[in-house]
């Protein structure tokens, strides 16, 4: 199925449903949710998926998990997308939380022939046997920590919030203090508890993640280390393996062989 509403189809009497949809440069999905659990999958271009916990970039050829019933808002750049809505008893094991992954070739290659696939496929046969092994497939990927966790304290949130438009990786602890009239400690202690993470560590994710949207928009990694605040790109390049294990090019190289029709 291509270019199709899930709602048209969201009852179907199967476990799985595969759609392909290709969208407009920077469209934004408004804030929405789904009955079944989505694997959205980035076959071009960058998402960013935003919730009431957080935000996840979803980089070409990575998908995101999410869950049943979650409330999340979308917005894509030169993005075509391959979705699987997976009825939740068919997953018993989906992530409770948003989850970006990777993606094997093999899911990948999955993935694109399902969407071509008749939406009441049969229940036995060769269709069926491809939606068996996509669901064993699924529990297998590997995370990535492409998420940067939003607090619910609304002073710290806001705060959070307008770095993420204008990151910067020397933004000091003590601005962040002042603005909320506590000491640094208490900030540290304040950030751990409401994300996860120490500043030190959320500050330099939110940066990484954020260039990632920066470089699909074709910003050269020298003008983007600039604009983070890194001393040079070789700098930028460092924390960037540091955070996902892998440099830069591997995260701007992906997707260019296209979706596959």
């Amino acid at each position: 199925m291509r270019n199709i509403p899930v709602a048209d189809v969201e009852d179907l009497d199967r476990a799985v449903l595969a759609i392909g949809t290709d969208y407009p440069h920077q469209h934004v999905l408004a804030l929405h949710e789904h009955r079944r659990a989505q694997v959205l999958y980035a076959a071009t271009g960058v998402m960013r998926v935003e919730t009431a916990e957080g935000a996840w970039t979803v980089p070409t050829a990575r998908a995101v998990l999410i869950p049943p019933r979650t409330p999340h808002r979308v917005t894509m750049t030169g993005v075509s997308t391959r979705s699987l809505y997976i009825e939740p008893a068919a997953a018993p094991w989906f992530p409770p939380r948003c989850r970006v992954v990777d993606v094997s070739a093999l899911l990948r290659a999955l993935l694109l022939d399902a969407v071509d696939m008749e939406p009441r496929y049969p229940e036995h046969g060769r269709d069926a046997t491809v939606v068996s092994l996509i669901l064993h497939e699924l529990r297998n990927l590997t995370p990535l920590p492409l998420d940067v966790p939003l607090p619910s304290d609304p002073g710290l949130r806001r705060l959070c919030e307008a770095f993420l438009r204008a990151p910067d990786i020397h933004d000091p602890p003590g601005r962040w203090a002042t603005a909320l009239s506590v000491s640094e400690r208490t900030l540290g202690r304040l950030f751990h508890r409401e994300t996860g993470m120490s500043f030190k560590r959320w500050r330099q994710r939110a940066c990484i993640v954020h260039s990632l949207q920066q470089m699909a928009a074709g910003v050269p990694v020298t003008r983007l280390a600039a604009t983070l605040g890194y001393d040079n790109p070789a700098a930028f390049t460092a924390a960037f393996k540091k955070v996902l294990g892998r440099p830069p090019t591997a995260f701007t190289t992906a997707g260019r062989l296209g979706p596959d029709a």
